[in-house]
């Protein structure tokens, strides 16, 4: 078959949410000729649930984008309108970012970004077949006809494959907001061998501003000064938009148990498995029902619009019934819909069929990213593209994968679940699922992964000059605060303020650090001689001594991991015919086909006597 050469191109993206932009962009930068397909271009980026980025444990996900070359933290601090760090009265490890976004200038910067880049082509198009040769992605084929060559595919199409949206008995066969749903490609994976399933998600109400009593909840406002997720952005300044909080009550959790029976989840309308951690509100009503009241945040969708969005009351009840639930809460009782909530249900593949690349195990130059993969959330999906757009890329140029394990990032912890473990439904990333994640704080994300990332092409100098400064600060800081100082006056008297014994002989001023309360800025204060540096130096330094018992436990605990993953499984390997191993283990074996022992060992179902006899049949085979 031949093609004109504005359908010719070396790799393709389906899609153009925040996996497929990410995918997209990594391509294009690596010098790759990409086309972008997307079943609509008001789509581009775009927030279809709530209007903000980060939390916790994504904002881990967003800085580690940023470290690799990514987008979306540059994007998320130009069009941020309020930020805040989550989760300040527990340890480093678990405190995030989370910013309040102006959803259309953020699709529209994303956009401008897509259109803008060398080797990138945004279309608007829906793809109906993926075209495979001899077991390797030849192209895909449009509903109009139409056929574009490649020989890298990555299938970031969301939850628009087959979606359709549930409010009370009313369904509609289309995506989110309206949007059209994508009907042809399902089938055509089918027919690949992708056994599909289906997952559902939702989302609550949103009203207009304009109807809301704002003196009757709780103001919440942004951090100041404004913190920012990229490493490039030097400082941010601007006003932020505040956002409300209020509860539910008695009388609201009442109307929702009166009409369970008329929501589509609790009717049986809803046939996909929903999210366990992002629940309805018929779900937290019936799972907490000792509760008394939930949270729900009046959130802003962005500076040029009324439109708010009622976090915490996703639903898929009918619309005289979120009315009436809207009302019984307290400052809005005069709420106005603009746009009612609703569940939506979608086709997904099981991870398992992918390996840590994110590339199918069975059709080569083949990607799959986001919520196409079982995950939910923006930064999930970002995540997962830049990754696999960087693998792609790679195969392209015929280089080895870039890996990340779980003792690397917390990207390489949702890959890892995804390709070894699988879902059974929606998967979120979470502080908890990460072993490591003292190391893998957002604080020092580009310390972990720039210099990782500099053989893909996607790290600037100047990325990486900021980079070098940064490890050089650090290094010269931590050596003058390994001076000793001698006892005064001074020093003591500021110990005896924080609580503190007073020293009576000489002591390290690294050691005054790791002390509970005192920081660089409080040793300044005392010996003001000593060089003043850039916060995020002074941070690393200060983090380093207060945990360093921990992190060195932590870094032996990640010298034992990497002895696994170290040790490579024959590609030719036959599971079947190992002795010893137990039937459900050499099944696991043959699907998830691990790279190492490491992954071996998390796979589900499998034991370490299971991983001792592998061991012994990979020495065997050396």
């Amino acid at each position: 078959m031949s093609f004109s050469s504005d359908r010719e191109y070396e790799a393709i993206v389906l899609g153009a949410g925040h996996a497929g932009c990410e995918a997209a962009l990594a391509l294009a930068r690596m010098g790759h000729k990409t086309l972008c397909l997307t079943i609509n271009l008001e789509s581009v980026a775009f927030m279809a649930c709530n209007p903000a980025i980060g939390g916790t444990s994504k904002g881990h996900l967003v800085r580690e984008i940023d470290a690799l070359g990514g987008e979306m933290g540059l994007a998320t601090d130009d069009t941020m309108i309020q930020v805040r760090m989550l989760n300040t009265g527990k340890g480093v490890a678990v405190q995030s970012l989370r910013a309040q976004m102006d959803k259309r200038r953020y699709h529209e910067r994303m956009k401008s970004v897509m259109e803008n880049t060398p080797n990138l082509r945004l279309m608007q198009g829906e793809c109906a077949e993926i075209i495979v040769n001899n077991g390797k992605i030849a192209g895909v084929k449009c509903t109009d006809g139409t056929v574009f060559s490649c020989k890298a595919l990555i299938v970031a199409c969301g939850v628009y494959l087959k979606s359709r949206i549930l409010i009370g008995e009313h369904v509609e066969n289309i995506g989110p907001a309206g949007l059209s749903s994508a009907s042809k490609l399902s089938a055509s994976l089918e027919e690949l061998g992708f056994i599909l399933r289906r997952f559902k998600t939702g989302t609550p109400p949103r009203i207009n501003g304009r109807s809301i009593d704002y003196s009757k909840m709780v103001v919440q406002h942004g951090d100041e000064p404004m913190h920012k997720f990229s490493f490039l952005t030097q400082s941010i300044e601007r006003e932020q938009t505040p956002c409300y909080l209020t509860y539910t009550n008695e009388r609201t959790h009442e109307i929702i148990k009166n009409n369970l029976h008329r929501s589509a989840m609790y009717s049986g309308l809803v046939q996909a498995t929903g999210t366990r951690y992002c629940p309805s509100i018929e779900d937290k009503i019936v799972r907490f029902a000792d509760k008394e009241k939930h949270q729900i945040f009046i959130e802003p969708e962005g500076l040029t619009t009324n439109e708010k969005y009622v976090q915490g009351l996703s639903t898929s009840l009918p619309g005289d019934v979120q009315i009436e639930v809207l009302h019984s809460i307290q400052g809005l009782e005069n709420a106005e819909v603009m746009r009612y909530g609703y569940a939506i249900e979608y086709d997904c593949i099981d991870p398992t069929e992918l390996d840590i690349t994110l590339a199918s195990k069975r059709i080569e130059g083949l990607y799959f990213a986001g919520q196409m993969n079982g995950s939910s959330g923006y930064e999930e999906a970002a995540a997962q593209g830049i990754l696999a757009g960087i693998n792609a890329g790679l195969f392209l140029s015929q280089q080895e994968s870039f890996i990340l394990t779980r003792a690397d990032a917390y990207i390489g912890v949702l890959v890892d679940d995804l390709a070894t473990k699988g879902t059974q439904e929606p998967y979120r990333m979470m502080t908890s699922r990460a072993e490591y994640r003292l190391l893998l704080r957002q604080d020092n994300a580009d310390l972990r992964l720039t210099e990782k990332a500099r053989r893909t092409g996607l790290i600037s100098d100047k990325r990486y000059d900021l980079l070098m400064r940064k490890r050089e600060g650090i290094q010269k800081l931590t050596e003058v605060l390994n001076s000793v100082v001698p006892p005064s006056q001074v020093l003591n008297e500021f110990l005896a303020q924080k609580g503190y014994s007073p020293v009576v002989t000489g002591v390290k001023l690294y050691n005054l650090l790791k002390r509970e309360n005192i920081g660089y800025t409080d040793i300044l204060g005392i010996f003001p001689d000593l060089p003043a540096y850039e916060p995020e130096i002074s941070e690393q330094v200060e983090i380093t001594a207060k945990y360093e018992g921990y992190i060195k436990k932590q870094q032996e605990q990640v010298m034992s991991f990497n002895e696994l993953e170290r040790i490579a499984i024959p590609e030719n390997i036959d599971y079947m015919s190992i002795h010893g191993l137990k039937i459900e283990a050499r099944q696991k074996f043959s699907q998830v086909k691990p790279k190492n022992l490491g992954q071996a060992s998390r796979i589900s179902g499998v034991s370490p006597a299971d991983i001792a006899v592998l061991l012994v049949k990979i020495k065997s085979l050396r």
